[in-house]
């Protein structure tokens, strides 16, 4: 599958940023454009996510492939891997399976532990949303009610909601795929997956995505790797605490 990417920047240095559920390259623009300065930032959009094709198969093994081919058409031998969330899973499966294409990895608020199923609010909120009905965001914001109760939830939400045709909205990402295959965003990473290269986990320190006792675990599946928490950030660490975040890692990728 031929991801949609937007390039920014140039340089031999190949900098790839891959986002989560229910994202796209989008949410990254602003971080990409001043890791461009000194990268070829490359900003994916997963399988069935932003302007990438939608596909009935989804799995972190077809997610690896997908980075895989991207890179051959791009005539990228080696590249800095970043993954946020579901992003992070797939760049710590590519990582293991493909070591010799990875020059660093940064994995953004994950563990390779499984994750129980805990979107079924947003997936329940986005199909019963009737999109026949809804003529802007703001109708689509009001329609969600109170099953998401979060601004930030919403606001992020409704940036994949455009107008596929006139009169017509539709959401960037494939809801009746997510929504069945949405396990598998949780598997953990393969039993003795090894990778020893150069490796950031990053965790805000309000997220429950990575635990102390995580660490142990971690560093058995990515022996290279070192643990970092940024302070009074959410899941969403690269939003909440965007100097922080670039800060932090633009230090491990240059040192």
């Amino acid at each position: 599958m031929q991801l949609y990417s937007k390039i920014l920047g140039e340089g031999d240095q190949h900098l790839i940023i891959m986002h989560g559920v229910f994202g796209s390259g989008d949410n990254w623009q602003t971080l990409g454009r001043k890791w461009s300065e000194t990268y070829c930032v490359h900003l994916l959009d997963m399988r069935n996510h932003g302007k990438s094709p939608h596909s009935d198969a989804f799995s972190y093994e077809l997610m690896s492939d997908d980075l895989q081919e991207y890179m051959e058409a791009h005539h990228i031998e080696k590249a800095l891997i970043l993954g946020h969330s579901m992003g992070g899973k797939v760049g710590m499966l590519f990582a293991v399976l493909n070591p010799e294409r990875v020059e660093k990895l940064v994995v953004a608020d994950i563990a390779p532990k499984p994750y129980k199923p805990h979107h079924q609010k947003i997936i329940a909120a986005l199909q019963s949303l009737d999109l026949e009905t809804i003529n802007s965001r703001g109708d689509a914001e009001e329609a969600f009610g109170p099953e998401i109760e979060e601004e930030g939830t919403r606001q992020f939400l409704l940036k994949s909601l455009y107008w596929k045709e006139k009169g017509k909205l539709d959401w960037r990402f494939n809801v009746p795929v997510i929504a069945r295959e949405i396990k598998k965003v949780g598997d953990a990473l393969p039993p003795n997956a090894i990778y020893s290269g150069e490796t950031l986990f990053v965790r805000g320190g309000k997220s429950w995505y990575i635990q102390d006792e995580d660490e142990e675990m971690i560093l058995d599946h990515f022996p290279g790797a070192r643990l970092e928490a940024i302070d009074g950030a959410g899941h969403w660490l690269h939003a909440e605490k965007p100097k922080e975040f670039f800060e932090l890692v633009s230090s491990f990728l240059e040192s």
